[in-house]
């Protein structure tokens, strides 16, 4: 059964049934058999597909920029606080359960995503050293809705694991998630970040490490983590306190600026956090996310500070004997600093816009530097130096030597060079993989965290003198099995003659298939093949992930939700677009600000390469995204109607020209522009997703998930762009899947991401006219 069009019919509770009761609180896979009621317009109804979403009522707004006016019809559903907002988005959210809950093979699939969920084996992350001995780590157990910080041995004794701090234990329901923790140098105690219903507003407590025990209340530090400026920690030398990044407290800034602002303070430990001093901060941009660091020894502070979400930081760096340095600017474009044994390791791109390495060493506990100081060890090589500024897994030091993570256009290469910048050879990780932690273990030897497209996350063991890395017993293992499939780089060429990667997940058959068709030729001989017992045929329904943001690496993830889709006969492709870091400052640099078009240009290269190869057509691809991929997904539906037959936008963002007076919205600011510059203004309104919907346009059908406790992207975006969608072509399908116990994604329990996904791909089963067919094994 295709759902299109109009319907007849009925809706579901959201808010007491789907959200608050059957699925979150009881088991996933009986919650299909609750019996759902809910009145809407008056009239009570059970079962059946709505026939109408609601329908918003227009209020005409014509603002002016730069001479320029530009209306709108929504601006009212901008107001949470209204009830009449509030009424619609529940009918809206009761009209998408009425067409979700009803599409066919739900239970199916709902009874296999469980399976490729739930039945992985534990995965460890977060990996951290203990100066006392052993690890810590953050446990993630696919039984359990939420992961707990661990304690081990070491990789090579999982059976030491033991828990230190279990949020379900914390928080039966599941909502409660770690932001993050950071251990003492004494091994003895761990600073953890507690947030709830995927606010992401973290409050930090103090646990003993080797009971669980959590310290007094004088030890809790409220708003020490927020959503898009995050938070850190850095302990003293002797573990007697620690300095923390500081949110605006009730009544020291208005409601507005709660979430910026963001300041470093000392706490020390059992004095509670009426003594708290402050450290440094009052200087800094409104918007600047803040990362510390201590050094090994104990004696040196780094400050990194970035200037919102777009890419330009400095470093502040306090000396042994309490004074600070300044040690760049954001325009001197060194983007990550990391500490190793007496000195402080500087990426910069000035340059250089793949990185080249500086070292600075820190001298006398008197010693002022700046960035300056820094000399050149590694220069700028072939690949881009994959920095994160949260992560700072750029550039980690050991005893003697610098391991350096490099981008090659999407998977991970990882160089070693001592301290002078001698090359001493690569790191033999698997190939089209991604590195994603780095921990340095005694002498030079490191443990290695890696995964790849069709391989599950696994730690290994790297031995520096014998140049060996060997698996260790930390590996993951799933019930998606992906031995029937490969993936493939191939290259789209961009409206510019860019030429961007595209990374195919493919049945092998299939895949023998597409290149037999193109031995005599560009173009594809083979339009239709087909292997009924292998479960594919050509074209194939085909799904395309972009992102194209913030320099973030679109890098091999594994994922067993694919499987899901895979198995039943999918393609799936990940685009390297740029806007994102794959190729360094200047892959990022085209793709932000004015040039933000060109992210558009390449997903739209990408998803005609997969035309063009024969993979799909337009009737069996769709596109997917969220966050700045939902406003990817939302520029290439306006400016290409007809290129895909569904969308799944999460969280995105639509309403360009407003997005910078959301509550979040300023950190964006260095990323999109601001319309209060002119030249910004007209490259941003020449996008902007929201104001390019046109009246008489058939549009692909669009799902829209979205969490009501969403920090980083205003749920108004959503709501916005549903109603023009709606308003604009009324026989389409478009829904807002809205979750109230959900934000932008981060911490979301196991069950909410179950169920997110039943619904995704429920969804893009119908709208590609896949028939669900059980897996057998």
């Amino acid at each position: 059964m295709r759902l299109e069009g109009d319907f007849g019919g009925c809706c579901y509770c959201f808010r007491e049934c789907f959200i608050g009761g059957c699925f979150i609180e009881r088991d996933p896979m009986k919650a299909a058999a609750c019996l759902f009621i809910a009145v809407v317009a008056g009239n009570a109804v059970v079962g059946d597909v709505m026939a109408q979403p609601p329908v918003a009522r227009k209020g005409p707004i014509t603002d002016t920029y730069h001479g320029v006016k530009v209306s709108e019809d929504y601006r009212w559903l901008e107001d949470w606080s209204s009830g009449e907002v509030k009424e619609w988005s529940e009918k809206q959210n009761a009209y998408a359960r009425s067409v979700l809950d009803n599409l066919p093979g739900v239970e199916a699939i709902r009874k296999r995503l469980t399976e490729l969920e739930s039945g992985a084996s534990v995965h460890y992350h977060g990996m951290k050293t203990l100066e006392s001995g052993g690890l810590l780590a953050i446990k993630n157990d696919p039984s359990k809705q939420q992961p707990m910080l661990v304690a081990l041995k070491s990789v090579s004794d999982p059976g030491s694991t033991r828990v230190v701090v279990d949020p379900n234990a914390i928080d039966p329901t599941g909502s409660t998630t770690i932001d993050w923790f950071v251990p003492s140098p004494d091994g003895k105690l761990v600073a953890v970040s507690l947030s709830t219903g995927g606010d992401e507003t973290g409050t930090v407590r103090v646990y003993e490490v080797g009971s669980g025990k959590a310290r007094g209340e004088a030890d809790v530090i409220p708003r020490a983590h927020g959503g898009t400026a995050g938070g850190g920690l850095a302990w003293l030398g002797d573990s007697s306190g620690f300095y923390y990044t500081r949110y605006p407290r009730a009544g020291e800034r208005p409601a507005e600026d709660m979430n910026f602002y963001v300041q470093v303070y000392l706490h020390r430990l059992g004095e509670g956090t009426a003594n708290d001093t402050y450290v440094i901060g009052k200087d800094f941009v409104r918007i600047a996310e803040i990362v510390l660091e201590m050094d090994p020894s104990g004696r040196w502070l780094l400050v990194s500070v970035q200037d919102g979400d777009g890419g330009e930081f400095e470093h502040h760096l306090m000396n042994p004997k309490g004074k600070w340095s300044k040690l760049d600017s954001f325009k001197d474009k060194v983007v990550e600093a990391n500490f190793g044994k007496g000195n402080l390791f500087l990426v910069s791109r000035d340059g250089a816009p793949r990185g080249k390495i500086l070292r600075i060493a820190l001298g006398s506990d008197d010693a002022v530097h700046t960035a300056k100081d820094g000399v050149q060890i590694v220069g700028q090589g072939a690949g881009s130096v994959s920095t994160d500024f949260f992560g700072n897994t750029g550039v980690k030091a050991s005893e003697s030597r610098l391991y350096v993570l490099y981008q090659a256009g999407g998977p991970n290469e990882l160089k070693v060079f001592d301290f002078d910048g001698k090359p001493m050879g690569d790191v033999p990780i698997p190939a089209v993989s991604a590195v994603d932690e780095i921990v340095t273990l005694d002498g030079d030897n490191v443990l290695i965290e890696s995964q790849s497209f069709i391989s599950p996350p696994a730690w290994y063991a790297y031995d520096a003198g014998k140049n060996e890395l060997t698996r260790s017993k930390l590996f993951q293992t799933s019930p998606a099995d992906f031995s029937k499939f490969e993936v493939v780089r191939e290259f789209a060429t961009s409206k510019d003659g860019t030429k961007v990667p595209v990374n195919i997940i493919r049945h092998m058959g299939l895949g023998m298939a597409i290149e037999n068709g193109l031995r005599d030729g560009s173009k594809p001989r083979v339009v239709n093949a087909k292997d009924a017992k292998a479960g594919w045929e050509l074209p194939a329904p085909t799904v395309l992930w972009g992102y194209g943001g913030y320099g973030v690496n679109q890098t091999p993830t594994f994922s067993p939700r694919r499987a899901l889709f895979l198995e039943q006969g999918g393609v799936f492709a990940i685009a390297n677009i740029r806007g994102g870091g794959e190729y360094g400052a200047e892959w990022h640099r085209s793709g932000n600000l004015t040039k933000k078009q060109n992210v558009f240009d390449d997903f739209h290269a990408a998803a005609q390469l997969l035309i063009d190869r024969g993979y799909t057509n337009r009737d069996r691809l769709a596109i997917m995204g969220g966050s700045n991929g939902g406003l990817l997904m939302g520029a290439v539906m306006t400016q290409h109607p007809d290129l895909c037959k569904a969308v799944v936008s999460s969280v995105g963002i639509y309403d360009m020209l407003r997005v910078e007076l959301s509550p979040n919205g300023a950190f964006n600011i260095t990323e999109f522009g601001t319309v209060k510059d002119k030249a910004q203004f007209e490259a941003i309104a020449a996008y902007s997703p929201y104001h390019h919907v046109k009246d008489g346009t058939r549009y692909p059908a669009v799902l829209m998930p979205v969490g009501m406790n969403d920090m980083r992207v205003d749920p108004m975006h959503s709501r916005k762009m549903i109603a023009r969608l709606q308003a604009a072509d009324p026989k389409g399908m478009f829904l807002m899947r809205t979750s109230m116990n959900a934000g932008h994604g981060i911490g979301s329990s196991l069950n909410e991401r179950i169920e997110l996904n039943v619904d995704v791909y429920g969804f893009l089963f119908d709208q590609l006219g896949v028939e669900y067919r059980a897996v057998t094994k």
